[in-house]
């Protein structure tokens, strides 16, 4: 007979063929063992109450269990010695709905309202159960312990560099005599004082010979300032701390070996203890190092240069955290990418065994196979390749370069490579510009010799401006007949030529006598209009302004002497009173003349 087997979050229920109950196994009322028995069913593992109930159905008669978890029913099966099959997801989804009522009909609750607070507080207590088994894991342990391996050394580095500063007040010299750091902090702590640094003291201290007695006669030459010795024991304090960080990194590095050969020992084997856990720190997890392919786990540690060749098309880069491994960094630098390619395939493989391998080794394997690859390279790529010649650069089509900036074809559309907000006007009423000229060229003004007529730009006889002139230079006409004439085609009023003299300043006027001569006469030439000479008096002033009578007297007239032009009479306006206005500034004596005003009329 076959039996159903079902799990609900209150225990173990099995089904006969018409979804009957048979038998149930149910869980103590308390959330927390509960949540530990559903956790194992989980994970493929038989808890107490499966085991209790299938061993109960067998001596019944049953003889084949069915499950709806395939690795709970390989398990059984290993375990229990029985016939297990996987059931279809809609057999299981029937049985399962009817949890309320197994529920009531077990005597788990008694009503719908407890059985939803049960599981409630179960589902609490499992989510903090699983929550603590993904904490839990190894590489997650890995990940801080090589974190911690790193912020070490930075800290090291830190106090040793003070160490060495401070003690080389007193002792210079032994800075550049002993370059690592340990060795100098442990001679610092042990023998402190300059004149214990004695060829004996040196070689029980490791040194060797040759180096021993270099320190010793830098010890006794030595130019450093003398020291006292509550200074030196504060000095010493410091170098005992710094070899305490040393042990502390040497048994961190000691553990985070021992966790990699338990946890990834594949990994460990291809890439090493130190550069595997920091892969599988950058990744997260060993199972998300797994999960990525061999090309991104040969940039993992690279992104910034990976994104910025996307992002500019620059080289992408070759390697990342994996230079960090022994046979990479030591190759040169032509057969690095080469090599980085087959370290990071094997270590995909590595993570893989690792993570979904459940205990399969095949490091040993894999490193042969990457010395051997390596051998080829080695081999193959002795020489550096030639340099590659650059490619020429594509001319770009329709494409046409003017010597002096951007501008406009003569059909009025934008040259390739012209600017895009250049504006094209054109003028209103006749005068438009023309297509190509610049916008705001300023009209050029004639040179020494240049005829009027030959200048760049002109107007034409009908009055529009012509092509090339200038867009705000000004149209004038005559009053006349609106065709202004140029001054190079009117009569002069002389009778003289309208050709300015060859040689002729530009800016010169040209001036004609008002008495119809061929030159100008100045005003000591010309005769007085009252008859007077017309040399200026000797002493008289030169800017004095000479007066004339229009009436032919020997002085001006007046405005009232002389007759207006409607005939009227000027003794009309003579009497008049002058209207006065009213006072300013005060308020009140504006008001008084206002008053006044009012009652004079």
């Amino acid at each position: 007979m076959k039996a159903f087997i079902v799990q609900f979050p209150f225990g173990v229920a099995a089904f006969d063929d018409k979804n009957q109950l048979v038998e149930k196994a149910l869980f103590p009322k308390k959330a927390q063992t509960a949540a530990k028995s559903l956790l194992r069913t989980e994970q493929g593992k038989l808890s107490d109450q499966t085991t209790s109930l299938i061993t109960l159905l067998t001596n019944i008669g049953y003889d084949v269990f069915i499950f709806s978890n395939g690795s709970l029913a390989e398990e059984t099966q290993r375990r229990l010695k029985v016939t297990v099959e996987v059931a279809k997801p809609a057999e299981a989804a029937v049985l399962s709905s009817r949890m309320a009522d197994i529920a009531v009909e077990s005597g788990f609750v008694t009503n719908q309202q407890e059985l939803d607070s049960w599981n409630r507080d179960v589902s609490m207590e499992l989510s903090k159960l699983r929550i603590k088994g993904a904490t839990g894991k190894r590489d997650l342990i890995v990940a801080q312990g090589i974190q911690t391996l790193d912020s070490l050394d930075q800290t090291v580095n830190l106090f040793m560099g003070r160490l060495r500063e401070w003690y080389g007040i007193y002792f210079p010299e032994l800075d550049r005599l002993v370059e690592k750091h340990e060795t100098y902090s442990r001679l610092v702590m042990n023998l402190g004082n300059k004149e214990n640094f004695s060829i004996e003291n040196l070689e029980a201290e490791g040194i060797p010979k040759e180096r021993t007695q270099l320190i010793n006669k830098a010890a006794d030459s030595s130019m450093g300032a003398d020291i006292s010795d509550r200074d030196l024991e504060q000095i010493q304090a410091l170098a005992k701390d710094v070899l305490a960080f040393y042990t502390l990194r040497k048994n961190m590095d000691e553990y985070v070996d021992r966790t990699m050969e338990e946890m990834a020992p594949n990994v460990r084997a291809v890439a090493g203890a130190l550069l595997g856990a920091r892969m599988i720190s950058i990744a997260g997890s060993l199972q998300n190092l797994a999960m990525r392919p061999a090309s991104t786990i040969q940039v993992l540690g690279a992104e910034k240069a990976l994104f910025r060749s996307l992002k500019t098309g620059a080289r992408p880069p070759k390697h990342g955290l994996i230079f960090q491994h022994t046979l990479l960094h030591d190759a040169k630098r032509w057969q690095r990418g080469k090599i980085a390619r087959v370290i990071a395939g094997k270590l995909a493989i590595a993570a893989r065994a690792d993570a979904f391998g459940e205990g399969h080794y095949i490091g040993d394997a894999l490193k042969e196979d990457i010395n051997k690859r390596v051998e080829e390279i080695r081999e193959k790529y002795k020489e550096p390749p030639p340099p590659k010649e650059p490619k020429p650069k594509e001319k770009r089509e329709g494409f046409e370069r003017r010597e002096r900036g951007f501008g406009y074809r003569e059909g009025g559309n934008r040259r390739e490579g012209g600017q895009r907000f250049q504006r094209r006007e054109s003028f209103r009423g006749g005068g438009g510009r023309r297509e190509g000229a610049p916008r705001f060229q300023r009209r050029e003004s004639f040179s020494e010799g240049e005829d009027h007529q030959e200048s760049r730009f002109s107007y034409r006889e009908d009055g529009d401006r012509g092509e090339g002139a200038p867009r705000f230079q000004r149209r004038e006409s005559s009053h006349e007949d609106g065709d202004r004439s140029s001054s190079q085609d009117r009569p002069r009023r002389d009778g003289g030529s309208g050709d300015r003299g060859e040689g002729a300043p530009r800016f010169q006027r040209r001036e004609s006598p008002r008495d119809g001569g061929g030159e100008r006469q100045s005003s000591q030439d010309r005769p007085r209009r009252d008859g007077g000479s017309g040399d200026r008096g000797e002493g008289a002033p030169r800017f004095q302004r000479r007066e004339s009578p229009r009436d032919g007297g020997g002085e001006r007239s007046s405005s009232q002497d002389r007759p207006r032009r409607d005939g009227g009479d000027h003794q009309l306006f003579q009497n008049k009173p002058r209207r006065e206005g009213p006072p300013k500034g005060d308020n009140h004596k504006r008001k008084q003349w206002r008053d006044k005003r009012g009652s004079q009329s």
